[in-house]
C-alpha cells in the first residue's frame, strides 16, 4: 500500500467556492461525511471538525477530526495535520499530512488536487481510499467511499447545489 494517497477532481467553480467549501462549517455539512469545520487559518492553529446535530443524535458527541494548520495560501493551498478521532482504531495512528490544492485552469473549470500522506497508518489509509464502500449502503450510510466519495460529493454539491446523497428528512 503507498503511504501517499492523491486525488484530483476538476469543479466548474471558483477557487474561492472550493475554499470556502473545504474551510467553513455552512459547507462542509453539506457533503462527503459532513461534520462542523472550526480552521484557525494561520500556520500553527488548530482545526477540529464538531459533529452535526445529526452525529449528536447517532452517539457521536465528541469531535470527529483535528489536527494543525501547517500552511494556509487561500484560496490556492491549505496544508494540515489530520487524525481522524471517532473511531478507537485509529487511536494509535499517527497524525496524517493533508495537502489540499486549488488551481484555476483556463479550459476545465477548477483543479483540486488532495494528496494525503498516510505513512504509518494504514487503518486511515485502508478507510480514505475508498475500499471499504459498501455500495449498496443506504443514504447516510456510505461509510468507507473515502476521498473518492467525499470530492465526488463536493464537486456535485458546487456544480448543482444539491449533494450526491439528500439529507434524511
Amino acid at each position: 500500500m503507498t503511504d501517499t494517497q492523491v486525488y484530483r477532481v476538476y469543479i466548474k467553480a471558483t477557487p474561492e467556492k472550493i475554499w470556502d467549501a473545504i474551510t467553513k462549517p455552512e459547507w462542509s455539512r453539506k457533503y462527503g461525511y459532513t461534520g462542523l469545520v472550526d480552521f484557525d487559518l494561520r500556520p500553527g492553529g488548530k482545526h477540529v471538525t464538531h459533529p452535526t446535530p445529526e452525529y449528536v443524535e447517532a452517539g457521536f458527541t465528541n469531535d470527529l477530526v483535528d489536527g494543525e494548520v501547517l500552511e494556509v495560501d487561500p484560496p490556492r493551498k491549505l496544508v494540515i495535520t489530520w487524525k481522524l478521532l471517532m473511531d478507537p482504531s485509529f487511536d494509535k495512528e499517527p497524525y496524517t499530512k493533508l495537502t489540499y490544492e486549488i488551481e484555476e485552469t483556463k479550459t476545465a473549470g477548477t483543479r483540486l488536487t488532495v494528496t494525503h500522506d498516510v505513512t504509518d497508518a494504514p487503518t486511515t489509509a485502508a478507510l480514505l481510499n475508498g475500499s471499504q464502500e459498501d455500495i449498496n449502503a443506504g443514504p447516510g450510510e456510505n461509510a468507507g467511499g473515502g476521498w473518492p466519495w467525499i470530492l465526488s460529493d463536493l464537486k456535485t454539491l458546487l456544480e448543482t447545489d444539491e449533494p450526491l446523497v439528500p439529507a434524511a428528512s
